[in-house]
């Protein structure tokens, strides 16, 4: 009888920890994200603008979700990817207005890490990877096509957050009369325009 009980209970694990193999991934990234998110400010000495402190904001609260979850035993298939889609989805709205605005030349941002675009297309980077991973988790969980039904609620949820931080977010300041001491911002601000340009 124990026996028994022992041999179906090793299958049912190493299903719960194959399912749970993209929640540990979006950990990680989700670790890295947070990593680099504070070392642009204690390493570099960079100063986050509000669309900035939205985005580590949801980073840090994933990485909080996943964790305990992950240490509550709360990793079922799809389970906790579904609680922390909705902050993952958050953060990539966040970083993709933020990213617009250096498009459109509202904002010029501070570079990223070893200079590899800057530091709000990083984000935006990182947040696409992480919708990816717990999306993927989601739909291989065991709630079949009520999965799609979980998962366009979640991204309604997430797309809410955005749009609610997007909005409340302040005014930006207008664009200088003069040009920046430094060429190299510190902080996403408006671009200095010389008259006529």
């Amino acid at each position: 009888m124990i026996a028994t009980a022992t041999n179906s209970a090793t299958p049912r694990l190493a299903q719960d920890l194959s399912a749970t193999a993209w929640t540990w991934a979006a950990l990680l990234v989700s670790l890295a994200g947070l990593a680099g998110s504070l070392a642009l400010s204690w390493g570099l000495h960079l100063k986050p603008c509000p669309l900035c402190f939205y985005q580590r904001t949801f980073m840090m609260s994933l990485v909080a979700v996943l964790i305990v979850g992950l240490l509550a035993g709360a990793a079922r298939p799809g389970r906790l990817a579904l609680l922390g889609l909705p902050l993952a989805v958050a953060g990539l709205g966040v970083a993709l207005f933020h990213v617009v605005l250096e498009i459109q030349g509202k904002l010029e941002c501070p570079a990223g890490l070893l200079g590899l675009g800057t530091a709000p297309e990083q984000s935006l980077a990182t947040f696409l990877a992480l919708t990816a991973l717990l999306t993927v988790d989601v739909l291989r969980g065991p709630a079949g096509t009520a999965a799609w039904a979980d998962l366009a609620g979640v991204v309604v949820l997430g797309g809410l957050l955005a749009g609610a931080s997007c909005t409340s977010n302040p005014p930006m300041p207008a664009p200088p009369k003069e040009p920046y001491a430094s060429s190299h911002p510190d902080i996403c601000r408006p671009p200095h325009r010389s008259p006529g340009g």
